[in-house]
C-alpha cells in the first residue's frame, strides 16, 4: 500500500503550505532520477506477487464471525520467526511480511523474487502455501486467515469487537458511521491518508453499490461511508522486471488492456457491508474510498467556501476519475523491430488531465511526449501524507520521497515503476498488475500469476499486438464488474489479429482468389467471450492460452513442469467457459443456499460464519469443492508443517539423580513411541482388509460370471451383463469404500511425483532468447504453431490435458 515512512505526518492544514514544494520537487526528483537509470539493462526477468490476508475470530459457540485487530502483532510475530529461520526450505524459500490499511490485514510477499526459468513456475505455488501454513502458525485457535476479498459483516454491528471492548464508531480519522477508527492500521501514515482524503474531498466518502434484487429486497444500494471499506479489500498483484526502459513501457501498455479481463476472470466479490452486491468485483468500491476530489472536481454543483488555492489545480480543475481508477494513457511511444504494432498515441483517444508547469518542465527536460503526460497526468493530484522534517532536507539528486508520495497514491490498474531509491539491489524498471482479486487457494493464486507471467512471455517472444483504443479498455473495465462477466458471450473488446499477415493469401479465412475481408482493417476489433479470448476464433484468432502452450514446447520446457502449467491454463479456461465458477458465483451460490437466507440479500451473521468458515477449510484443502476447483482436491496445509525443521540432537540431563524433567521428557518419548506403534498395527490391519477385499471382490466377480452363464441357460433372449461391481449398496464394495480402501492402498507405494525432479534449464525467453526477426510472428506462423493444441480445447469441455494434475502441490506445508 505505497511507502511506509517512520515519522509524524503533517496535520492537512499544515500541509497545504508544503504541496506544491512537494509537487514541484517530486518533478525534479523524476527527472534526475529517470536520467539515472534510463540506460540500465537487465536481460533476466524477475517476477514476484503479493497476496493479502485478512484475520479474523470465529465465536464458534454463537456462530458470529469479527475482525482481528492483531495484525500487527502476528506480523511481528511472523517477521521474528523468519529471522530465526535460518535455512528455509529450498523448494518453498523464505518469506517477507508487510502492513496493510487494515489493522486486520497482513500482506506477504517470496523474500526473493523467482527467475527466468520454468523451474520456478512451480515455486510460486509451494511459497505460497508456505505463506499460509506459517500465517496460520501465528494465530490462536479461534482465529482464521481465508484469502478472501473482503470480511462481508464490515460495518455491521460490531464487526470489530473483540471480546472484552465494543469500540466507537464515528471517530476523529474516518467519522465513519459504520467503522470505528481502530479497524485502521496503527502506522501513522494509514490514519492520515484516511482523515487528509476526507479533508481534502470536503466530506466523508461516499461508496454505493447496486444490490442484488432478490425477492424480498428492499433497498436499492449498498451504502458505505470509509476508506476501509476499499483499502480492506484484499487482492493479488503481481509485479515483472523488464530488460530496460523500453521494455517496461511496452509491457505496461499490454498489461493495460489484459487487466480488465484479469479482473473478471478472478471476480471474488459479491459481498459489501453484509448484503449481497449486484456486482462481482471490488474495484468501484475502492474508486469510491479513496475519491478525494472536491466537489468542483467531482464536477458537482454546488457552493464550497473553502479557501482551496493551494490545492493541485486550485481544487477546481475538473477530474474524471478518482485516484484510484484504470489506466487512462499508453506510454510506449514506439516497438523495437516492430514499428507497425507502435502507435501508441493513436490508440489514446481519451483525453486526460495534465498539470500544465509539470508537463512543460518535463519536456524541457527532455522526456518525450508519452512519458512526460504520463507523468503529467500524476501531478494534477496532491500529496496526501506528508511527514515532519521530510520536506526540504531531501535531496532532489539521491532520493525520490516527493515523487513517490504522488505516485504511490494514484492507485492504477496498472502501475510503471521506475528502479527504487535507494537501490542497493540495483533494481530495474518495473511493471505491477493490480486488478486480479485475491482467490480462496493458492492454487487458484498460482494460476493466475503464472499464466499473466507467460502471458508477458508470449507477447514478447512473438512481438503481438494487443493495442486497442483506451475508451474500449474503460468500457472492459466497466463491464469486468457485471455478474458473471467471465462467461458471458461477445462481452469484451478484443482485437481480432495479434500479429499482422505478411499478405491476405496468409491468412487461412481467405477464400481462394478472394481478399480476405478481415484483414481489410488490421486495427479490426470485436466483441468476444473471454473463452474466446483465451481459447481462440477460428479460422483467423489463434487465442492466448494455445499460444502459451506452443511457447512451452517451443522453448524445450520440462514435462513436469507443463503439466503444473497445464493444470493452471485448465481452471482458467474452465472458469470462463463456465464449468467452473469464479470464487463470486460460488459464494453468492453459497448465500442463497443457506438455510437462514431470506431471500432479502441480508447476508446474516451465521451465514457469514458459515462461508467465512467454509472458505477457510477450501483454503486448507480440508473440503474439496469441485464445482469451484475441478476435478482434484487441494493437498492440505497444516501449521505444523510451516517450517524447515533442524535434525537437532535432544539434550538429556547428565546427571546421577533423576528429576522431575527427566520423568517427563522420558514419560513424552514412550507416548510418542506408543502412539507410532499403534500406527503401525493399524497400518498393518488395513492392509490385510485390503487384500481381504481384493480376494473376497475376485471371489464376487466368480460368482457373479457364474451366475450370469446359468441365466444365459435359463432365458438366454432376456439376458444382458450384470454391472461388475454389483454390491447392492454394501459400503465395503461400492466407490466410497472399497476403492477409497485400494486408493490409499496404492498411495502407501507411490513416491510423490513432484520430489526430486531436476531443476529445468529451460528458460522463460522473451527478452532475447527466441524473438522473432523484424516484423514478429505473421498469422501464418501463429496459426500453425497453435492448431496442434486446439484439438485439447474442445475434446473434453475445453480441458487443456487429458487428465488433470495428479496432486496440485509439492508439500503438503
Amino acid at each position: 500500500m505505497g511507502v511506509l515512512t517512520v515519522g509524524e505526518p503533517l496535520k492537512w492544514e499544515d500541509s497545504l503550505d508544503k504541496l506544491e514544494y512537494v509537487r514541484r520537487h517530486g518533478v525534479l526528483q523524476f527527472i534526475n532520477h529517470y536520467k539515472k537509470y534510463k540506460d540500465i539493462s537487465k536481460d533476466v526477468l524477475f517476477y514476484g506477487d503479493e497476496i493479502e490476508y485478512g484475520l479474523f475470530r470465529m465465536d464458534h459457540d454463537d456462530r458470529k464471525p469479527y475482525l482481528c485487530l492483531r495484525a500487527a502483532e502476528v506480523r511481528a510475530l511472523l517477521e521474528e520467526r523468519e529471522v530465526e529461520e535460518k535455512f528455509g526450505a529450498a523448494e518453498a524459500g523464505k518469506c517477507t511480511w508487510h502492513p496493510e490499511y487494515g489493522s486486520w490485514m497482513v500482506e506477504s510477499t517470496p523474500a526473493d523474487p523467482y527467475s527466468g526459468f520454468t523451474a520456478d513456475l512451480r515455486r510460486v505455488e509451494t511459497n505460497m502455501r508456505a505463506r499460509r501454513a506459517r500465517l496460520l502458525a501465528a494465530l490462536n485457535d479461534d482465529e482464521i486467515a481465508p484469502t478472501i476479498v473482503v470480511f462481508p459483516l464490515l460495518g455491521v454491528g460490531n464487526s470489530a469487537d473483540d471480546k472484552q471492548k465494543t469500540y466507537k464508531k464515528c471517530g476523529p480519522i474516518a467519522a465513519s458511521d459504520m467503522v470505528p477508527d481502530i479497524v485502521i492500521n496503527p502506522h501513522p501514515r494509514f490514519g492520515a491518508l484516511t482523515k487528509n482524503i476526507r479533508q481534502r474531498r470536503g466530506s466523508k466518502v461516499k461508496i454505493e453499490m447496486p444490490m442484488y434484487q432478490d425477492e424480498k429486497t428492499r433497498e436499492k444500494k449498498i451504502e458505505m461511508d470509509a476508506m476501509a471499506f476499499g483499502m480492506g479489500c484484499c487482492c493479488l498483484q503481481v509485479t515483472f522486471q523488464c530488460r530496460d526502459l523500453a521494455e517496461s513501457r511496452h509491457i505496461y501498455d499490454q498489461l493495460v488492456v489484459i487487466a480488465p479481463i484479469m479482473l473478471a476472470l478472478t471476480a471474488a466479490t459479491p459481498i459489501m457491508a453484509g448484503k449481497l452486491s449486484d456486482l462481482d468485483v471490488r474495484w468501484k468500491a475502492i474508486e469510491m474510498s479513496v475519491d478525494d476530489r472536491t466537489p468542483a472536481e467531482r464536477g458537482e454543483q454546488g457552493k464550497d467556501d473553502r479557501d482551496m488555492k493551494k490545492f493541485a489545480g486550485k481544487g477546481q480543475q475538473r477530474l474524471r476519475t478518482s485516484r484510484y481508477s484504470g489506466v487512462n494513457s499508453y506510454i510506449c511511444p514506439h516497438k523495437q523491430r516492430c514499428d507497425l504494432h507502435c502507435a501508441a498515441r493513436h490508440y489514446n483517444d481519451v483525453n486526460i488531465e495534465l498539470d500544465e508547469q509539470t508537463l512543460n518542465i518535463l519536456k524541457k527536460a527532455g522526456v518525450d511526449d508519452l512519458l512526460a503526460q504520463h507523468v503529467a497526468h500524476l501531478f494534477v493530484r496532491d500529496p496526501l501524507v506528508i511527514f515532519n522534517g521530510m520536506i526540504e532536507s531531501i535531496n532532489d539528486e539521491e532520493h525520490t520521497d516527493h515523487f513517490e508520495n504522488i505516485q504511490s497514491t494514484n492507485w492504477n490498474s496498472v502501475r510503471w515503476k521506475p528502479p527504487p531509491s535507494p537501490n542497493p539491489h540495483d533494481i530495474g524498471w518495473r511493471v505491477e498488475l493490480r486488478t486480479m482479486e485475491v482467490q480462496l487457494t493458492d492454487f487458484e493464486n498460482a494460476a493466475y500469476t503464472v499464466f499473466a507471467v507467460l502471458l508477458l512471455r508470449v507477447l514478447l517472444s512473438f512481438d503481438l499486438n494487443t493495442y486497442m483504443p483506451m475508451s474500449k479498455v474503460h468500457e472492459n473495465m466497466e463491464k469486468a464488474h457485471d455478474r458473471n462477466a467471465a462467461t458471458k458471450d461477445k462481452y469484451f473488446w478484443w482485437r481480432s489479429h495479434l500479429a499482422y499477415p505478411k499478405s491476405a493469401v496468409e491468412c487461412h479465412a481467405a477464400k481462394k482468389g478472394e481478399t480476405c475481408r478481415v484483414h481489410e482493417n488490421y486495427e479490426r476489433l470485436e466483441r468476444m467471450s473471454i473463452l474466446e479470448i483465451l481459447t481462440g476464433k477460428q479460422p483467423y484468432y489463434p487465442g492466448l492460452v494455445p499460444i502459451i502452450l506452443a511457447y512451452l514446447t517451443h522453448i524445450g520446457c520440462d514435462p513436469e513442469t507443463e503439466r503444473i502449467v497445464r493444470g493452471y491454463l485448465d481452471l482458467i479456461v474452465k472458469r470462463a467457459s463456465g464449468e467452473l465458477m469464479t470464487a463470486a458465483t460460488w459464494m453468492r451460490n453459497f448465500v442463497e443456499s443457506h438455510a437462514d437466507y431470506q431471500k432479502d440479500s441480508i447476508v446474516q451473521s451465521s451465514i457469514a460464519y458459515d462461508l467465512l468458515m467454509a472458505c477457510h477449510e477450501i483454503g486448507v484443502g480440508r473440503i474439496y469443492v469441485p464445482e469451484l476447483l475441478g476435478v482434484e482436491p487441494i493437498a492440505p496445509i497444516v501449521k505444523e508443517n510451516a517450517y524447515n525443521i533442524q535434525l537437532r540432537r535432544l539434550l538429556w540431563e547428565n546427571n546421577d539423580s533423576k528429576n522431575d524433567d527427566d520423568d517427563d521428557k522420558l514419560n513424552t518419548l514412550q507416548s510418542i513411541l506408543d502412539r507410532y506403534a499403534e500406527r503401525a498395527r493399524l497400518l498393518e490391519r488395513k492392509n490385510i482388509i485390503i487384500a481381504h477385499l481384493i480376494t473376497k471382490r475376485a471371489e464376487i466377480a466368480d460368482l457373479e460370471n457364474e451366475l450370469h452363464a446359468i441365466d444365459l441357460e435359463l432365458e438366454p433372449t432376456n439376458v444382458s451383463r450384470p454391472p461388475s461391481n454389483m454390491n447392492n449398496g454394501s459400503p465395503a464394495l461400492n466407490g466410497g469404500g472399497f476403492n477409497d480402501s485400494t486408493n490409499s492402498f496404492a498411495s502407501l507405494h507411490s513416491a510423490n511425483t513432484y520430489d526430486g525432479l531436476p531443476p529445468s534449464l529451460a528458460t522463460l525467453g522473451g527478452s532475447s532468447s527466441i524473438r522473432h526477426s523484424n516484423s514478429g510472428a505473421d498469422l501464418k506462423t501463429l496459426l500453425a504453431i497453435t492448431n496442434s493444441y486446439r484439438s485439447g480445447l474442445s475434446s473434453s469441455g475445453n480441458s487443456m490435458s487429458a487428465a488433470p494434475p495428479r496432486n496440485r502441490a509439492t508439500h503438503s506445508a
